[in-house]
């Protein structure tokens, strides 16, 4: 039999479960956009990012970078007010490389999103070659204020893959980065992409089964998204690799899921596309259908298996 945890019905420990359980409250996301830009595209190791990323760098669904960090906090409340039923957020540093650019600013707009009276934790995603001793401090500096997040994007764990999408450090600098972060009991959080090219299932299983082995807190599983004017796009156009259905996504989630330990946070099992960006695969823009779709093949395993015992 089945004998995993469940938190409020689900088969695998939500950031929704835990926020809840941790501030009594449903806390919003509020993502933001401090004007960075990436090693991979400012010349330092190239000029096109990763393969698959988008122009905004990943952080399609943030706040303009013309406005101060507070001016973005503000505006990002009144997008989602008429659904907010708090007034606790966490402030998303999610465009670009979030470290990646002089300490002095870096320290202004972090302390300027952390001391904001509404930001209860403060979420940073970059890459874990840009993680300098500078940044370090600052960041643990910071977690003594509220809690600091720090969002590492890993993807794959294959070499083979690791070139294809560009990716531009090793995983044994993703491992140095883990390493670090946890020395300093900072909360790290990393990023899996499921369905890269000619990754075959084992692959996914194998990276998800590295994740969780690490000294992490938390997990995004994301599903590969083809967007438009990215370099994925026009290898895709070329080449038509597979694009994992949504059964084949499903899958793929529930295997990893189930070997996760309880105490890691799985802060997402899939992702949101820009609709006009979006190419492939189209079933991705029904999020509600796909979170529902994992559900029930969650309770329908648990039936399944529950019968043979």
């Amino acid at each position: 039999m089945n004998t995993r945890k469940t938190w409020n019905d689900k088969r695998y420990h939500s950031l929704d479960y835990y926020l809840k359980d941790k501030y009594e409250e449903k806390i919003y996301k509020l993502s933001l956009n401090a004007g960075m830009t990436c090693p991979n595209r400012d010349g330092t190791l190239g000029f096109r990012g990763c393969i698959f990323c988008s122009e905004g760098g990943s952080g399609d669904f943030a706040s303009s970078k013309d406005l101060s960090i507070t001016k973005q906090i503000e505006a990002a409340k009144e997008l989602i007010s008429n659904k907010v039923t708090s007034c606790k957020y966490i402030a998303y540093f999610q465009a670009y490389t979030n470290t990646y650019a002089p300490i002095s600013y870096l320290r202004s707009i972090f302390y300027e999103a952390i001391n904001h009276p509404d930001v209860v934790i403060l979420s940073i995603a970059t890459r874990p070659d840009c993680l300098s001793l500078e940044v370090l401090e600052l960041i643990a500096k910071l977690n003594e204020i509220k809690p600091v997040w720090i969002e590492l994007g890993l993807q794959t764990i294959h070499k083979k893959t690791e070139l294809f999408i560009r990716r531009g450090y090793t995983l044994a600098c993703f491992e140095e980065a883990v390493q670090k972060l946890s020395a300093l009991h900072i909360p790290i959080i990393a990023h899996v992409i499921l369905g890269l090219p000619n990754e075959t299932f084992s692959d996914m299983l194998e990276t998800g089964a590295y994740i969780s082995k690490l000294p992490i807190n938390g997990v995004k599983l994301q599903l590969l998204h083809i967007l438009k004017n990215t370099d994925l796009a026009s290898y895709y156009e070329e080449n038509k690799f597979h694009i994992l259905s949504l059964e084949e996504y499903t899958d793929i989630v529930i295997q990893i899921l189930e070997r996760m330990p309880d105490d890691i946070v799985i802060h997402r099992i899939t992702g949101d596309g820009p609709k006009s960006l979006l190419i492939e695969p189209k079933w991705s823009l029904n999020k509600k259908l796909v979170l529902n779709h994992i559900q029930r093949q969650f309770k329908q395993k648990d039936t399944w298996q529950g019968k043979l015992v």
